[in-house]
């Protein structure tokens, strides 16, 4: 029986699943099963996966239902002892598997062990830091102020943790990792590995946040509003208000560093507000009026001439940035 079960859910998958079973085929841990769940894909993501010759795979296919329910649909395939989710565009180094579960014996009171994100575009390539944040213990509090496990790939899950919250909330559009890990850290403790381990893509069709952020919104308030509700220990007001705040600080910093148009300088302005009403020290920030100043661009200038106008301002206040863009640190907005 393998220890681990690797369990990747997979829609329309055909331009990177291949490339993410490789990065699990690679581990140096070898005593796993990998469970690949079809979400009714229409592409050739199924070929593909029948093409790798690989004993320890299971394929399993199902009409199309949404991420939540696949992943739980893999899970009732699995049988590890300990379980790790991995988003069919997403990578993971080699070591991955092994430093997590050296990890998780090591620290027998932890149920959780994360590691560090990094970012990279469709062609593999390196494009910035994601969370290098390292929280070891009871995270409770900390989780809600910055989901510094970052993303569905990332965790390795003791098997008994995962029955015992119920898995993924199907009931949730968005939100569903957020929610996971916050369920998680209520009852059990997390473990660190503090390298650069979950490669999370960044693609040209998940780029522009602007259409999923009032979606975003309702489900991340909701998993917030019930967290604090349900919480083992009472949490203060303004540890409340920050967390929210920092939901808002975390959607702008992604807009803010996507091309300009003005939708999405509204939807930014809209969303700066909406910041400073949970934490009004935002304004007294010298990153407010940078924020200021590429809103009002994105807002008054047609795309072409606003990108001209960023690049310029770019030059002349010797910025650090993204290419192309006005990169806003999410440490400037905290």
């Amino acid at each position: 029986m393998p220890l681990i079960s690797v369990i990747i859910p997979a829609y329309n998958a055909e331009k990177t699943i291949r490339k993410t079973v490789e990065s699990v085929l690679n581990q140096t841990f070898a005593d796993f099963e990998l469970i690949i769940v079809d979400d009714g894909s229409q592409d050739l993501t199924v070929e593909i996966i029948s093409r790798l010759l690989e004993p320890r795979i299971k394929v399993f296919s199902y009409p199309h239902t949404g991420s939540n329910p696949t992943r739980n649909r893999g899970f009732s395939h699995s049988v590890g002892e300990f379980v790790a989710f991995l988003d069919s565009d997403d990578l993971w180094t080699p070591d991955k598997l092994e430093e997590q579960l050296k990890a998780l014996q090591t620290n027998p009171k932890a149920a959780v062990a994360y590691s560090w994100t990094d970012c990279i575009d469709e062609s593999d390539q390196y494009l910035w830091l994601g969370s290098h944040m390292t929280e070891n213990g009871n995270v409770y509090a900390k989780l809600l102020l910055t989901c510094f496990v970052v993303s569905g790939s990332n965790p390795l899950i003791r098997r008994q943790a995962f029955i015992d919250i119920g898995g993924f909330d199907e009931s949730l559009a968005a939100s569903q990792d957020f929610d996971l890990y916050l369920r998680l850290a209520a009852r059990y403790e997390f473990v660190a590995v503090p390298y650069p381990q979950v490669l999370y893509r960044i693609s040209t069709k998940s780029k522009s946040m602007c259409s999923n952020v009032r979606r975003q919104e309702e489900t991340s308030l909701l998993v917030r509003k019930r967290a604090f509700a349900q919480a083992p220990e009472p949490l203060s007001d303004s540890l409340k208000n920050h967390s929210i705040a920092n939901f808002y600080k975390s959607v702008l910093h992604k807009l803010l560093n996507d091309p300009p148009n003005r939708e999405i300088g509204l939807e930014c302005a809209r969303l700066l507000g909406n910041a400073i009403k949970y934490d009004s020290t935002l304004v007294r920030k010298k990153v407010f009026l940078k924020i200021v100043y590429k809103i009002s661009v994105f807002i008054i200038f047609p795309s072409q001439y606003a990108q001209f106008l960023i690049d310029r301002f770019n030059k002349l206040s010797n910025i650090n940035i993204l290419p192309s863009y006005i990169k806003v640190e999410p440490s400037e907005l905290n």
